[in-house]
């Protein structure tokens, strides 16, 4: 299992997610660097964390449609192995964002017109680039009203994306980001990870502390999504260094 650093940008600097509140974000207050630059950022979780990978979440991209490609460039080049959610909806816009330095463009259900958008996105551009991200609130998937996804349980969306070719997904739920409570989906992972024993699931939000990685990890997940816990210190880097290895940078899931 690796640990995924997560950077949100908004305005072009990382900001701290809180339960999904996105106009209340505000640029991170970090222990590990002295500003909010993606790109300083990017530094402390490689140099203090070994963390060569991230996911990286656009709001300009996915609010506005402003995607900041500039700097997924920059920060490709120097180093980074980037899963990018930039509120990709069609084929171009995936071709766009890999073609800015991301490793695998993430399709997120919050973004997705539904499920033919999907389909044809992992056609054109292939499942080993995509990365689907079922987004949720307090248990609700984040469905574009009048998309094909409205009124579809979280398990029922998965299968449709699973049967389509998706082999690796995402499972947060926004209202957990920030929070410090654990996180809320381990139990709908768990249930994934029994449904489809193939996926590679990411999780994440609201991590406290190396025993919430190690808890994920017996779940089987390949990777777990982590920010306050790094900024603010809970997670130091000997309880990271465990969880430096596997997908996405391998295709393993130790």
């Amino acid at each position: 299992m690796r640990v995924l650093p997560v950077l949100d940008l908004l305005n072009g600097v990382v900001v701290r997610g809180i339960a999904g509140q996105r106009s209340t974000y505000l640029p991170v207050r970090s222990q590990l660097a002295s500003g909010a630059d993606p790109s300083l950022i990017a530094r402390a979780f490689r140099e203090r964390f070994q963390l060569s990978a991230c996911y990286l979440a656009d709001l300009d991209a996915i609010m506005h449609g402003r995607p900041n490609l500039a700097i997924y460039r920059r920060l490709q080049s120097e180093g980074m192995h980037l899963l990018i959610d930039a509120g990709v909806r069609t084929v171009a816009d995936a071709r766009q964002v890999l073609q800015s330095g991301a490793a695998q463009a993430v399709v997120g259900l919050e973004s997705s017109p539904g499920p033919d958008s999907l389909r044809r996105i992992l056609d054109e551009i292939g499942p080993h680039r995509v990365v689907f991200s079922l987004d949720l609130k307090e248990g609700c998937p984040l469905a574009i009203a009048g998309s094909g996804w409205e009124g579809l349980a979280p398990r029922e969306i998965a299968a449709i994306a699973i049967e389509m070719g998706v082999d690796a997904m995402i499972v947060l739920d926004l209202a957990g980001v920030g929070m410090g409570r654990g996180i809320a989906s381990s139990e709908l992972c768990d249930q994934l990870r029994n449904d489809h024993s193939a996926l590679r699931l990411v999780t994440g939000g609201g991590v406290r502390n190396v025993d919430d990685l190690e808890r994920e990890a017996r779940l089987g997940v390949a990777a777990v999504l982590v920010a306050s816990a790094l900024h603010d210190g809970q997670l130091r880097a000997a309880d990271v260094f465990p969880f430096t290895q596997g997908w996405p940078c391998g295709r393993t899931t130790d």
